[in-house]
């Protein structure tokens, strides 16, 4: 089966919910003995994974600006192109701005699946034109896709209760099981001690709410445990300048996008982990700190509301008086080995599920 995947930045090593999906899922797709090949934007290329085959995944790079409202519309595209062009068996379109193309891919006669990652309109950096189109494109995708993915009930529900699409497959994002390391060179290098820090990580955008992180742990004015966000934005804003200004005059230590050998350190001798956002899909970042045993810290939102949490681990979206009352709770009760039930989120099972809905499709 000829797959061709469109929707994400690219693989491997590029920021993104949506590109570690992909950096996960197609591999495993792969040894099943289709032929696999994610269209990467030109725009996210660099020295660092400037190769044209990842673990059997064919990755062809096809021209995107560098401009948040053009790219992903731009790049999809000239995608659904390019997969007419070698007569694909099937196009995979991942997130609802890109599935804007999802009519055009049906009109030049390609099966699409689309997987919906989540209502990106409701991301605060987007304007009244952009959530247009992204609320454009969850309707066109929802109601042309041949196949339609959903990762997680909240999504599930969003598209039945919207479109009246019952036969949405619902497939979780996944986590591996890592191998925890006990080096603390990279610690060092950040002046960290194991145990001695809070983690939270991810994209340097609005929704995310690491400026109200920052500030709620501030407000404790306690030196025994240091901040760390691991992350960075993929298009400099004023709220990404103004961020790592905040992160500066505050004492907060930011890695900048890490992956690799440094990112399982940082996981491995954090002592607790908090995403206070206020928009997810189903956040591999959290499934990643339950990986590695953390105890977390979320924001009550719909995506965050994981079966394996119990109450003491929400708290009020926004909130910095409380989210400044739950950190200092957490703090003087850190279970450091806290343990999750993560079977439903095995990249292996979702490998094949996804399978099941290509061999549907055809």
């Amino acid at each position: 089966m000829k797959i061709i995947v469109t929707g994400t930045r690219g693989i491997p090593n590029i920021l993104g919910g949506v590109e570690t999906h992909c950096e996960e899922l197609y591999p495993l797709i792969a040894t099943m003995g289709h032929n696999v090949t994610i269209i990467r934007r030109s725009c996210y290329v660099t020295p660092n994974n400037n190769i044209d085959n990842y673990k059997n995944v064919k990755i062809k790079d096809i021209y995107a600006p560098r401009k948040k409202s053009l790219e992903a519309i731009i790049h999809t595209f000239l995608a659904v192109l390019y997969a007419k062009y070698i007569k694909a068996d099937i196009i995979h379109i991942h997130a609802i701005g890109p599935s804007i193309m999802v009519p055009f891919a049906r009109i030049l006669g390609l099966k699409v699946v689309m997987t919906h990652h989540g209502p990106d309109y409701d991301r605060q950096k987007w304007g009244k034109l952009a959530k247009y189109i992204l609320k454009l494109g969850e309707k066109w995708g929802i109601k042309y896709a041949n196949e339609v993915i959903v990762i997680s009930d909240v999504i599930n529900q969003i598209i039945i209760d919207k479109y009246h699409r019952q036969d949405a497959h619902l497939i979780f994002n996944g986590v591996n099981i890592p191998t925890k390391t006990q080096t603390i060179n990279y610690l060092q290098f950040l002046n960290l001690e194991p145990q001695k820090y809070i983690l939270a990580m991810g994209r340097f955008v609005e929704e995310k709410g690491f400026d109200l992180l920052i500030n709620a742990f501030s407000k404790l004015n306690q030196s025994e445990y240091k901040l760390v966000i691991a992350g960075d934005a993929d298009h400099q804003t004023e709220y990404s300048i103004n961020l790592k200004r905040l992160a500066k005059d505050k004492n907060i230590i930011l890695t900048g996008f890490i992956k690799g050998d440094k990112l399982n350190e940082i996981f491995s001798h954090a002592s607790l982990f908090i995403l206070p956002s206020y928009h997810e899909g189903l956040p591999i970042t959290l499934l990643e700190a339950m990986s590695y045993n953390l105890d977390v810290l979320v924001s009550d939102i719909p995506a965050n509301r994981l079966p394996e949490l119990n109450p003491n681990d929400f708290f009020i979206p926004g909130s910095q008086e409380e989210l400044s009352k739950k950190i200092k709770l957490k703090l003087k009760n850190i279970n450091f080995n806290r343990e999750y039930n993560l079977s439903s989120y095995q990249w292996r099972n979702i490998a094949k599920q996804t399978n099941s809905v290509y061999k549907k499709i055809l």
